[in-house]
């Protein structure tokens, strides 16, 4: 008997602390007319000293079990989408197991930037697909603010810091439907980060430093590209038109990008969740963490069809369809 695997719950995590657009203007040349226009972001959360990945994550983790009625000891796995982990190594996704007293099971870090929840639900799809796992807690959590360059005023007004999580079950009924990942690594220099280990760090190189890089009128437009072909290719796998969609959930990024997506779909933007106002890019939380607004909130019922999308710097970018 085929054996596939379904949301069982979800959870969000969110710092405290609230940086709006007028804060932004008081120590950025920039305003809230400015990056709202352009971006649809109004403010973003921020940790605050001490505050980490691992702690949002955690946070996230737990809400999503609470709804899911799972105990630490049924997991069989942890995935973790990041590209803000607390340490180079151990994983993150170690972390938070041992956070959660999940001892055992396999647990792991994804880095595929902003679209990295996307590919750590694909993976923890396929481990239950396969009979290997019957009971998986996939986590997408960033702390994006501690690698910005508050002086370029092009990049720090765009991201903020969270985390959203969801725990998968085995099911005799498909809850995920399919997912679709892809990569472009010959576009790196268009939105990457330019400090690692093997490369090491070069102080005497132009951008030294631990901080976004991105070439925004560029990757606005290979976003709207690459997000267009792919739902065309989740429809088709699944033999499906666009208006057989009840909700579409996507990356938080710029609320442009999401009604350019939109209208591909021909989807009215009351049908599409928006977060992006409230909590700017989180990166590999915006989707979680928008997916679960949208459930808490009753928007997203049982039953209905969602497709979430994500595009980020690799280049990255996926979709997945469920049947939530």
């Amino acid at each position: 008997m085929a054996v596939f695997s379904r949301i069982a719950g979800t959870g969000s995590a969110l710092p405290q602390k609230v940086l709006t657009n007028k804060d932004l203007e008081q120590f950025v040349e920039t305003s809230d007319e400015w990056i709202a226009s352009r971006t649809g972001i109004r403010q973003r959360h921020v940790v605050s000293e001490g505050e980490t990945t691992a702690d949002l994550a955690e946070r996230a983790a737990r809400a999503a079990m609470e709804a899911a009625g799972v105990q630490a000891s049924e997991l069989d796995m942890i995935v973790l989408g990041t590209t803000t982990p607390n340490l180079i190594f151990p994983s993150t996704a170690c972390l938070v197991q041992h956070r959660l007293g999940a001892n055992g099971c396999a647990a792991f870090d994804v880095n595929a930037a902003c679209s990295g929840f996307i590919f750590a639900l694909s993976i923890a799809d396929q481990f239950i697909r396969a009979g290997t796992c019957k009971t998986i807690l996939v986590i997408g959590a960033e702390t994006l603010t501690r690698m910005l360059d508050w002086s370029d005023r092009n990049t720090c007004v765009l991201f903020g810091d969270g985390a959203g999580a969801v725990v998968l079950k085995a099911d005799a009924e498909a809850g995920i439907l399919s997912t679709h990942l892809h990569a472009d690594g010959g576009k790196k220099e268009l939105l990457y980060n330019p400090v690692g280990v093997s490369e090491g760090f070069k102080p005497e190189e132009k951008n030294a430093g631990v901080r976004v890089l991105m070439t925004g009128n560029e990757v606005f437009k290979h976003a709207v590209k690459a997000l267009d072909a792919v739902v065309d290719e989740t429809l088709a796998a699944n033999g499906l038109d666009k208006s057989a969609l009840d909700w579409l959930i996507p990356h938080q990024a710029n609320l442009r990008i999401i009604e350019a997506t939109a209208k591909r779909l021909e989807m009215p933007m009351d049908r599409v969740i928006i977060t992006v106002d409230k909590h700017g890019n989180t990166s590999a939380g915006s989707v979680p963490l928008a997916l679960d607004e949208a459930v808490r909130s009753g928007k997203v019922q049982r039953g209905q069809l969602l497709l979430l999308e994500a595009f980020g710097g690799g280049f990255t970018w996926g979709s997945a369809l469920i049947r939530y």
